[in-house]
């Protein structure tokens, strides 16, 4: 884990460079800098750094947790801290909410924004007017397409690299049939964006990568417990 001073600088350099990272031209650059980074800093956050690099007391970060706005996970050491990956994002969004003149309540309205992206991602199998689309589809396979649509969102090669990770370790345990294995090496390996239409796509080939996804895990529980209650 990162001392204070230096996790601060990790979290403003990991920032900065996934603005970067949004520039096609440069992004295959940046992207190993930015990991190297994340690693540096830890998969997880104490609790009380995560407040202090969200800019609340650690008390006010409780209380968000215990509402199952922030994620907690439990460390090998048996240590409750918070998903890195969730505090970058979350601290991203405050940094655009005080670009955009807002100095109040910045944790609130930037959880609020991840819910309103849970809601829309949740709405894929919904018409304008509320009523459940008769696409043929099943739940599961229509709550499958909402979660990747909305991590195709915010879709990043860190996550990328992860997945590649995931699927190395479940084709080594057995849990992942040959054929899927290879099918997702070979999407993996495509640009980002690329990838992101490929699991948000609603299509057959779409839906046979959903069921044996490396992403598995990636949204909090309150976005997926979105999902679950609005797709149906």
């Amino acid at each position: 884990m990162a001392a204070v001073a230096e996790s601060d600088k990790l979290i403003d350099g990991i920032v900065r460079l996934r603005r970067a990272e949004r520039v096609p031209e440069v992004a295959h650059h940046v992207a190993p800098v930015r990991r190297d980074l994340e690693a540096r800093l830890g998969s997880t956050l104490s609790r009380s750094r995560a407040a202090h690099i969200l800019g609340v007391s650690q008390t006010a970060l409780d209380r968000w947790v215990a509402a199952r706005q922030v994620p907690i996970v439990l460390t090998p050491h048996g240590r409750r801290e918070v998903p890195r990956q969730f505090v970058i994002e979350l601290r991203e969004s405050i940094d655009e909410l005080l670009s955009d003149g807002k100095h109040r309540h910045l944790l609130a309205e930037a959880l609020k924004r991840r819910r309103e992206a849970a809601a829309k991602a949740g709405d894929a199998g919904i018409d304008r007017k509320g009523r459940r689309t008769s696409d043929g589809h099943r739940t599961a396979e229509r709550r499958a397409l909402a979660y990747h649509r909305l991590i195709a969102g915010r879709l990043d090669r860190g996550m990328v690299e992860e997945a590649k990770e995931r699927i190395e370790r479940l084709a080594a345990d057995g849990h992942l049939h040959p054929r899927y294995a290879e099918d997702w090496r070979a999407l993996l390996a495509r640009p980002v964006d690329e990838i992101a239409a490929a699991i948000s796509a609603d299509t057959q080939e779409g839906n046979d990568l959903r069921q044996n996804s490396p992403f598995a895990g990636v949204l909090n529980e309150q976005e997926r417990w979105r999902i679950i209650e609005t797709v149906r």
